[in-house]
């Protein structure tokens, strides 16, 4: 059984290298690296789009009536915005940590 389970143990390491070297090699050329100035733009969109949807929201909460169907779907479309920008943003970082891109630090 010990040289079943250290078979197995090799197998799924060379399924983990295969989609490791698949990450670097695809992002590698559609994103190509990370650096700091990468990650500040982003974090830039991201902010910029939260503070979209939270002021459209205070916006409609301190209007007397209720919010229309037209005014809820704008802000399911910023709220969507931002969590896009979000995920993206924490997506890159798992990229760099992972180790399928590049960070270039600043010289």
């Amino acid at each position: 059984m010990i040289h079943r389970s250290s078979a197995l143990r090799a197998h799924l390491e060379q399924i983990d290298y295969a989609a490791f070297a698949a990450n670097r090699e695809v992002l590698g050329k559609v994103v190509g690296h990370a650096d700091l100035n990468r990650f500040q733009h982003l974090a830039i969109a991201t902010a910029q789009a939260r503070a979209r949807w939270v002021a459209a929201s205070i916006t409609l909460a301190e209007k007397p009536e209720a919010p229309a169907p037209q005014d809820i779907a704008n802000l399911t479309t910023l709220r969507c915005a931002y969590e896009e920008l979000t995920e993206a943003y924490e997506a890159l970082r798992r990229m760099v940590e992972r180790g399928y891109l590049a960070y270039r630090a600043k010289p």
